[in-house]
């Protein structure tokens, strides 16, 4: 199974040592912790961006489907986020920053719920998004998956999945250059925080199970943004109208992300039922929590 998933997903030889040292571990602790429970098991997972996330969860999913020939759906909170035009229609009415993704306020927490709601009852016949980051938009509902076996465990992936609303006063001082510009009033970052507040913190207690993989800083998040967009590029060639970034508008684009990434470190990772730190490589450097694996 390892040996064919290196090779689905291009991944170099060293990831069977990572898989074998801390992955397998770690999808057999969630195995255990499921043989606990009754109905469908959740698995939160958080993480910046470009730090491993889905081939994480991707790796977690086929192991234990393939080893205890469990049903297993994948969910990532980025598939859920609103059409270009519905944040458009945001970044006139509230502020112009809601056009771009990836901030508490984009995505589609209604629909989020409900799918969330149909999975914890073990429903079948209902499809989950997909959003296509190449275009910018979700992929036409066609080609959404469709449940078709009651799920026994959901693994959902999200770079502000589980981070805790900030205080005002952390709300007070821009970050970066992005809020000193455009948001000098700070009525984008409330607004992100409101929604985070009252919009995504509720679901977290679905969750049975957090795991976090924490970056050494901020600082790293650029380069790795870059090596995830290049892979974009290269799955995508010759796409018409395509909305793949370049290297300056990535710089611009982690901005966005960068004030709840910090706040994850302050949140999730000290409250996490494992975690995974990170050194600039992206090689796992420490894992507490998981001695009693």
């Amino acid at each position: 199974m390892l040996s064919t998933f290196i090779k689905q997903h291009k991944l170099p030889e060293k990831f069977r040592l990572t898989a074998q040292e801390h992955y397998q571990p770690l999808a057999e602790r969630i195995f255990s912790e499921f043989t606990k429970n009754n109905g469908a098991y959740f698995v939160g997972i958080n993480g910046c961006q470009g730090s491993g996330k889905s081939t994480l969860t991707d790796f977690i999913a086929e192991y234990l489907a393939t080893t205890y020939q469990l049903t297993i759906v994948v969910m990532s909170l980025d598939d859920f986020y609103f059409t270009g035009k519905k944040r458009q229609q945001l970044a006139d009415d509230i502020h112009p920053l809601l056009a771009t993704r990836g901030v508490p306020g984009t995505h589609d927490m209604t629909m989020l719920a409900s799918t969330l709601t149909k999975l914890k009852a073990q429903q079948t016949g209902f499809a989950i998004p997909r959003f296509n980051k190449a275009t910018d938009e979700p992929y036409p509902e066609a080609q959404w998956p469709i449940v078709n076996k009651q799920a026994d465990i959901i693994l959902l992936e999200g770079w502000c999945w589980g981070v805790k609303p900030q205080t005002d006063e952390q709300l007070k001082a821009p970050v970066n250059e992005l809020e000193l510009k455009h948001d000098s009033k700070g009525e984008w970052r409330h607004y992100v925080n409101q929604q985070l507040k009252n919009n995504y913190q509720p679901l977290y207690k679905t969750m049975n199970f957090w795991l976090a993989l924490q970056a050494p800083s901020f600082d790293c998040v650029y380069q790795w943004r870059l090596e995830q967009e290049q892979k974009l590029q290269d799955k995508n060639m010759g796409l018409p109208n395509s909305k793949i970034m370049k290297s300056a508008g990535i710089l611009n684009f982690t901005q966005y992300f960068q004030r709840l990434s910090v706040q994850a470190c302050l949140s999730i990772s000290q409250s996490a039922d494992a975690i995974f730190y990170l050194d600039y490589a992206r090689n796992i450097s420490k894992t507490p929590f998981m001695e009693d694996l």
